[in-house]
This record gives C-alpha cells, sequence and structure tokens, in this order.
C-alpha cells in the first residue's frame, strides 16, 4: 500500500532550519525519512541535507496515499498564499513542534504551526493557524495571536499581548506585557525590527524599531 509523502515546503534557511524537527517527528513515528521531501518552486539542488528537493508539481505527482506540507517560508502572505494552492489541491496541513518545545496549559493551536526547538508557550494562549515560532522564543499568558504570524528567534512576548494576522516579530524583539483589560496590541501586517522594545501598540501596517520601538514607514 502506497504511503504518505510529508514535504517541507520551502528549502532556504527557514526550511533547513525545521527539517530536522520534522525528521525527528516523523522517525520517532516509524515512518521512513525518504517520504520527507523539500518541495520549493526555485529549487538550486536535487538534494539538501539528504533529502530529496521536488517541484511542487513533481510533489503532486509522486505515489502517495496522502500528502502533508509544513509551510516555511517566513513571509506571512506568501505562506498564506501558498497555503490556499495547498488547499485547492488537497493537500493536508502538518503542524511540526520540536520535542523540546514546552506547551503548559489551555494553550490553543492553529494547524500548520512550525515550533522550533526551546519554544515555550505558557498557559491561557489562543494562536491561529500556520504560526512560526522559532528557536528560544516564548509567548506568556493570555495572549491571542493571529494566522500566519511569525516570531524570528528570540521573541518575548510576555502576557495580555494581541498580535493580528500577519505580522512579523524580529529577532530578539521585547513586548511589553499588556494589562488584562487593555492588551498591548501588534495591528494586523506591523513589522517588529530586530531588538526592537515595544511598549506601545504598534498599528497595522507599520514597521517599529529601537528601543523604545517607533514606527520608520507605513506599509500599504
Amino acid at each position: 500500500m502506497t504511503s504518505p509523502l510529508y514535504a517541507i515546503y520551502g528549502a532556504s534557511g527557514c526550511g533547513r532550519g525545521i527539517m530536522p524537527v520534522a525528521r525527528q517527528l516523523l522517525v520517532s513515528s516509524g515512518i521512513d525519512r525518504s517520504r520527507l521531501v523539500f518541495v520549493d518552486d526555485a529549487p538550486s539542488a536535487a538534494n539538501i541535507n539528504d533529502h530529496r528537493v521536488l517541484r511542487y508539481e513533481a510533489f503532486l505527482n509522486e505515489d502517495a496515499s496522502e500528502r502533508f506540507v509544513a509551510i516555511a517560508i517566513a513571509d506571512g502572505r506568501v505562506r498564506a498564499d501558498v497555503s490556499k494552492r495547498c488547499e485547492v489541491d488537497r493537500i493536508l496541513h502538518w503542524t511540526v513542534q520540536a520535542a523540546n518545545a514546552v506547551v503548559m496549559d489551555d494553550v490553543s493551536i492553529g494547524e500548520g504551526a512550525l515550533l522550533s526547538p526551546f519554544v515555550t508557550l505558557t498557559s491561557n494562549i489562543q494562536i491561529g493557524s500556520h504560526f512560526h515560532c522559532n528557536l528560544y522564543s516564548y509567548v506568556e499568558h493570555d495572549c491571542r495571536i493571529g494566522n500566519f504570524v511569525t516570531f524570528a528567534p528570540g521573541v518575548k512576548c510576555n502576557g495580555n499581548i494581541v498580535v493580528e494576522d500577519y505580522a512579523y516579530i524580529g529577532a530578539g524583539a521585547i513586548l511589553r506585557q499588556g494589562a488584562p483589560d487593555s492588551p498591548l496590541r501588534i495591528g494586523r501586517g506591523a513589522v517588529v525590527g530586530m531588538g526592537a522594545v515595544v511598549t506601545r501598540d504598534v498599528a497595522s501596517g507599520t514597521t517599529v524599531v529601537g528601543n523604545p520601538a517607533r514606527p520608520i514607514e507605513q506599509r500599504s
């Protein structure tokens, strides 16, 4: 009987970073590593880190009972476009979570999340679909994270924060804790720069940098 085929969509740095986590998940479940591939729209090689690299069309044509994909593309809007493409072709979304990621009480996580090693999600947290949470990032209590949100490595997301769809939080950024009746809010499509310290709300489509974080440009 034909077995399922699993893929990391994107063979650049993000994809290569999550591939070992995905491989460990499958091998620990008794699935042969040969059933795990990269999918890339412009592959630079036929094989990367001992995994085949397929174009999307070739992935669709592989013999498989089912197809699963984890989308390892940092840009949330591009991730959303790829997600829709996969849904049209009846490819199932796959959540990849490192064995040492810590998920505590009452945490809801949507489909297609990528949780890298040393991630911590504490308690009473709601997370949408296709969340990327990179190395050493954490989400504290009573936060709400939207769809297609990206946390680069080392993000400190403290309690009572709302992060809306497509937001990108850069490496080492610190988001100040909000209040239960007045959460700190990172707007839809906002970008928080590397190392920024966010002490107040960030408007949708705004890029902020620095300590304290201040806007530098407006995005349409």
